[in-house]
């Protein structure tokens, strides 16, 4: 039985060397047992050198960096019937493809995973109200027992609200890993028609809220420094979204009148921010350096995605992460 032909289409920081860590441990290996794989690296700059040869591909192979084609490249193309993509948004380069019945698999939901347990590890602390309590113990009043039996404890993981905006993969997993936990998880959609609690509500009643909006224009500035202001006190914000959806002068602003709160911010507008940024000048605003999402050996979850999903299209099954027309238009 012939082997499906198969090329790594990327344009490759070759700094980054992206292909290489996303498809490590073996995995590129893996791909060329299970096809007959083209031994070089399509990229814009060197597709037409390359086009002779790639005539009869069937499947592309990627991660970040993949391109979308020109109408002259597809022609170029006329067996590929599928990409899996190792990686998480398809946006920028899928729809043409989708377009032309060629199948896309994505692996946005593996770049869901390492976001979800940061998050969970984030909010298990914040029921302690862990960084308030840190903050007192650390402070330089502090002066023995007296204030240490006075350092803030937040009321734990029990019977407390936890709420999460935006109701994608992210919060999704993020709420089945917090089911073992006595913890009332809410979901509040980041488009205003589906919801059945307001954002303001959500703040005012939640002792720890998680942002997972998606990365649209109509959610920039979304959250507010009155919606932070009505948290009860004790409460934590996490941010794994993007730090435009946060309005971070009125942050600011609360975190100062309101030491009580903490901010836990992995994500901001700009990163990093500038070596000035009000951000790194209050006490209960954390910066962390946009490690939620998949970084190093979690990078290689992305690849087993695509490639599981490959070996079920090979056997005309459904594909576990399949992009649809439709499901490409609903997407953040």
């Amino acid at each position: 039985m012939n082997k499906i032909k198969a090329a790594f289409f990327n344009n490759i920081d070759k700094e980054q060397k992206v292909l290489d860590r996303v498809y490590a441990c073996g995995r590129r290996q893996e791909v060329a047992e299970l096809t007959d794989l083209y031994p070089e690296v399509i990229t814009n700059e060197n597709f037409e050198q390359h086009i002779e040869n790639l005539k009869e591909i069937e499947v592309v192979f990627s991660t970040w960096g993949m391109f979308s084609l020109t109408e002259e490249q597809f022609d170029m193309l006329p067996s590929l019937k599928a990409v899996f993509y190792g990686a998480g948004s398809v946006k920028g380069f899928a729809e043409p493809f989708l377009k032309k019945g060629i199948k896309v698999s994505s692996a946005w939901k593996a770049n869901a995973v390492p976001v979800a347990e940061f998050c969970l590890g984030q909010v298990l602390l914040a029921a302690k109200s862990y960084h308030l309590n840190l903050r007192e113990y650390h402070s330089s009043s502090y002066n023995g027992k007296a204030d240490y039996e006075k350092a803030f404890r937040g009321p734990g993981a029990f019977n407390i609200k936890c709420t999460l905006i935006g109701a994608g993969e992210i919060s999704l997993q993020l709420q089945e890993l917090l089911k073992p936990f006595n913890i009332e998880t809410l979901l509040v959609p980041s488009r205003a028609a589906r919801r059945t609690m307001s954002l303001e509500d959500a703040f005012a009643s939640s002792f720890i809220v998680s942002n997972h909006l998606p990365d649209r224009e109509d959610n920039i500035n979304t959250i507010t420094g009155d919606m932070l202001r009505s948290m009860p006190f004790g409460a934590t914000f996490i941010n794994t979204g993007r730090g435009a959806q946060v309005n971070e002068e009125e942050l600011v602003e609360v975190m100062k009148e309101r030491p009580d709160l903490s901010a836990l911010l992995d994500v901001t507008e700009p990163e990093p921010v500038p070596v000035d940024s009000p951000l790194l000048q209050v006490p209960n605003i954390y910066l962390t350096t946009h490690i939620a999402g998949s970084m190093n050996n979690e990078l290689v979850r992305m690849a087993d995605y695509v490639i599981n999903d490959f070996k079920l299209w090979q056997n005309n099954e459904a594909m576990y992460n399949e992009v649809t027309l439709e499901k490409f238009y609903a997407m953040a």
